[in-house]
């Protein structure tokens, strides 16, 4: 009994490590579109850092929901729409805490904006994975 336990607990383990990766993977792709656009719109468009900010992650939380909704978490909910919002709202939570951590790290401790950008997503990447896990992605029943 205990050892077909401990066997479905390192299934689970491994699952969600498996999964975690795979959402980290898409979350680095995503680097490259928010990093990209955010320096696009900052630097070549002299658009505010913060708006750039969010140009750049909103582009990304949209390439990372397919990706992720294709590859990380297979998921065959029929209803996209409503999946898409979910993770969107997750992603605008994400967003205000990023936007809070870089306002915080740059404003206030005058910190570099890029690095404090990397320790801003490194934290969001953790809340929007297990909000995805338990809310967007979660079994259908």
């Amino acid at each position: 009994m205990l050892n077909s336990q401990l066997i479905y607990i390192k299934l689970v383990t491994d699952s969600l490590l498996m999964k975690f990766l795979k959402f980290g993977l898409v979350g680095f792709s995503g680097l490259f579109v928010d990093f990209g656009l955010t320096f696009l719109f900052k630097e070549k468009f002299h658009i505010q850092k913060y708006v750039a900010n969010a140009i750049g992650f909103m582009s990304a939380a949209t390439s990372n929901y397919i990706l992720n909704r294709i590859w990380t978490f297979q998921s065959e909910n029929p209803n996209v729409a409503f999946e898409y919002t979910e993770f969107i709202l997750i992603s605008l939570i994400g967003l205000a805490i990023n936007t809070l951590i870089l306002w915080m790290l740059v404003s206030k401790w005058q910190i570099n904006f890029y690095l404090s950008k990397v320790f801003a997503i490194a934290v969001v990447t953790i809340w929007n994975f297990f909000a995805n896990l338990m809310i967007t992605f979660a079994p259908v029943v």
